[in-house]
């Protein structure tokens, strides 16, 4: 035969669209054309599969070879069409013959082949996995052996294990089989590295930092240097429960997506980005539009320290992610849509030497360098952040004060209250919005009235009511009633303190 077809797949954000290899070889003179827009590191492809396929043993055709990703208006990306394009190759010229058994149709690559002709690593794996499973039942996915462990945590879907062009070719024509990958399984990892009984004192910070874990608030923390925000946030994840299986394998395919290695486990993901960080690398963006730090969070935690100091324009991009849970990146050509649904833990100083309210050091900041320092963060930012709490200076008898809590004892609250919240209305309380927060968020009358005067008092938004009912829903979870009370008002509207 001189015309053969081979099943992939191109990524499009985080999805993977089928893509047909259409592979001819034709007479006349030695030519090898890749048509269907093909990107800068497919189009190098065509010296890597000519120097495997002869690496493999195998001859490559002295006629005129045309391959063509269809569709052709969709671009292509990556070295991931190699492995396709070379087995189309050896297809099409006749030196593989596939068996009656064997059903092309059913099968999809994706691999990256070396001079050599073994197959290598790939990118966004799970992400096509994640896809063939969901659009194919019952196809084969044929992967990079490095990478088909992660492939094969999708849960039924068959993944065959490649290492070398020459053994997928023998598969084909039935003289050895590849390795089957069997279903890879999920644990939650160790949390014991950071827990939060280390933290001595700040007892009103420990108790936000529950409430944060427990309805999936976001939280922003304020205090003097050595007060132990950095701390804080670092042991958020410890409150957490293991994700689902579905939200694990989310996860770690947009860390696929963005060319980073996700551990194969149940642990929500945590990112720390550098203040210096661009818009970019925080919503994600690029030619090829690629997930962000934010998205790299999602289901997890994000923790933005010094936050003052990160770009006024980076910050204002948070705003509709914070709202949404997803991120749209435009681009002339396209749009992707990104899901970052996070939860965001920030720290600054009180000013900019840092030392206003520590009461032993003085502060040296004139009052309109404190405000210009504070005006770095935008009200409607502010509005979007839950919690707010002001942390003081533990003192000199700091090593004399008593371990806390370990993080396992808060953690089986925070799950119980999770649990209690997905059961009631599939979703955490920080999440709810319009007429499921009226009806989940009832209150007393006592409790409205001390919710409206506190409003009036504080000339609220409509976003900061919202807010402080969502906290206080939370609150009334961890306590147990099913109505909200005037406590529960009252300390949800301490949390959000005049800066």
């Amino acid at each position: 035969m001189s015309l053969a077809v081979v099943s992939s797949r191109a990524l499009f954000g985080l999805e993977a669209v089928p893509v047909r290899v259409e592979v001819h070889v034709g007479p006349g003179l030695p030519a090898f054309n890749l048509v269907g827009l093909p990107g800068a590191g497919v189009r190098e492809s065509r010296d890597r599969v000519r120097s495997a396929i002869l690496s493999s043993g195998f001859d490559f055709p002295a006629g005129r070879v045309t391959v063509n990703l269809a569709p052709a208006d969709l671009p292509k990306a990556s070295g991931r069409f190699d492995l396709p394009i070379a087995l189309g190759i050896l297809l099409a010229s006749g030196q593989v013959a596939c068996t009656d058994d064997t059903d092309m149709a059913g099968l999809v690559f994706a691999g990256e082949l070396s001079l050599t002709g073994a197959v290598v690593s790939i990118d966004a794996v799970l992400a096509i996995a994640l896809a063939v499973a969901r659009d194919t039942p019952g196809a084969i996915l044929v992967v990079p052996a490095r990478c088909a462990d992660v492939a094969a945590s999708v849960p039924g879907l068959t993944v065959l294990a490649a290492d070398s062009l020459a053994h997928v070719a023998a598969h084909l024509a039935g003289v050895s089989g590849l390795t089957v990958v069997g279903y890879q399984t999920l644990q939650a990892a160790d949390m014991t590295g950071y827990c939060l009984s280390e933290v001595r004192g700040q007892a009103v910070a420990r108790r936000v930092l529950e409430i944060a874990a427990a309805g999936g608030h976001s939280l922003l923390m304020s205090g003097p240097p050595g007060t132990g925000k950095s701390m804080l946030a670092n042991r958020l994840p410890s409150l957490l429960p293991p994700l689902s299986h579905a939200q694990a394998l989310e996860a770690m395919a947009l860390a696929g997506v963005a060319g980073r290695n996700q551990p194969l486990d149940l642990t929500p993901p945590f990112r720390s980005p550098h203040h210096s960080c661009s818009v970019a690398a925080l919503v994600g963006g690029g030619v090829i539009p690629r997930p962000g730090e934010i998205s790299l969070a999602h289901r997890g935690v994000l923790f933005l320290d010094e936050l003052p100091e990160f770009s006024r324009q980076a910050l204002e991009s948070l705003r509709e992610p914070l709202e949404t849970g997803s991120v749209s990146i435009a681009r002339s050509s396209r749009s992707v849509v990104y899901p970052a649904r996070f939860q965001l833990v920030a720290a600054m100083n009180p000013c900019p030497c840092g030392w206003l309210g520590h009461g032993v050091r003085a502060c040296r900041c004139t009052p309109d360098r404190i405000d210009h320092y504070r005006s770095r963060l935008s009200g409607p930012l502010l509005d979007r952040i839950d919690l707010q709490v002001v942390l003081g200076a533990v003192g000199r008898g700091w090593s004399s004060l008593p371990l806390g809590e370990s993080s396992a004892i808060v953690r089986e609250r925070v799950t119980r209250c999770r649990g209690l919240q997905m059961q009631r209305q599939g979703c955490l309380n920080a999440d709810l919005a319009g007429g499921a927060l009226e009806r989940q968020a009832s209150l007393l009358p006592e409790a409205r009235q001390a919710l409206d005067d506190i409003a009036l008092r504080h000339s609220w938004s409509g976003r900061v009511i919202h807010r402080v009912l969502r906290v206080a829903r939370t609150l009334a979870d961890l306590a147990g009633p099913d109505v909200l009370t005037r406590d529960h008002v009252l300390e949800a509207a301490q949390y959000r303190p005049a800066w």
